[in-house]
């Protein structure tokens, strides 16, 4: 299950973060670089979707597969709000509060699948919901420009990695909370 369709697809998210990365690198002017990478982010982050959908509809879901989907979108996530540090786009304080949660939840779920509880730190709407206000507020800051209709993107952008910080550490309490039961029953009163 390597190499099917929809594993190639999560694969090329993890090849993306080089190239995006790349982008500001290269002898353009500085709107086509964020232009660039703003689109070259937008056709990638909407690979996770349809990586899923494919694995479903052509019957090619695996377990490395469900492995590597969130590791290869936590992968693009963070190294585009690396970049964005680096450009000045976006606070080290909000990058530090989204990247730490996610190696915080993902050695939480490692950790209560090795002791047979992962159902109770599964995947919830608010952690849905917050992936989706990064993946709006990423493009927008890369873009770091006006769409028609004078919508700066850096603004909005701002206002909605913003929200995503506040929203991935409610999703952390709440996938915390979700596992405390599970830690308790683990570490017993010896443990205390």
């Amino acid at each position: 299950m390597f190499w099917t369709i929809p594993t190639l697809m999560t694969w090329a998210r993890i090849a993306a973060i080089p190239l995006i990365v790349g982008v500001f690198y290269l002898p353009l002017e500085p709107a086509t670089r964020n232009l660039v990478a703003a689109v070259m982010f937008c056709v990638f982050a909407a690979t996770d979707w349809l990586d899923g959908f494919l694995a479903r509809r052509l019957n090619q879901t695996s377990a490395f597969g469900a492995f590597l989907d969130p590791v290869a979108d936590k992968f693009l996530v963070c190294a585009s709000l690396l970049v964005l540090v680096h450009l000045q786009r976006v606070d080290v304080f909000v990058s530090l509060i989204i990247i730490g949660r996610e190696i915080a939840i993902s050695a939480l779920r490692e950790w209560m699948a090795q002791i047979g509880a992962s159902k109770s730190v599964a995947v919830h709407m608010l952690g849905k919901v917050k992936t989706t206000v990064q993946m709006l507020a990423i493009p927008f800051l890369l873009f770091d420009g006006h769409l028609p209709g004078g919508i700066d993107t850096g603004v909005w952008g701002t206002w909605l990695i913003w929200a995503a910080a506040i929203l991935t550490v409610w999703s952390m309490v709440y996938y915390l909370r979700r596992a405390l039961p599970e830690i308790r029953a683990r570490i017993g009163p010896q443990g205390r």
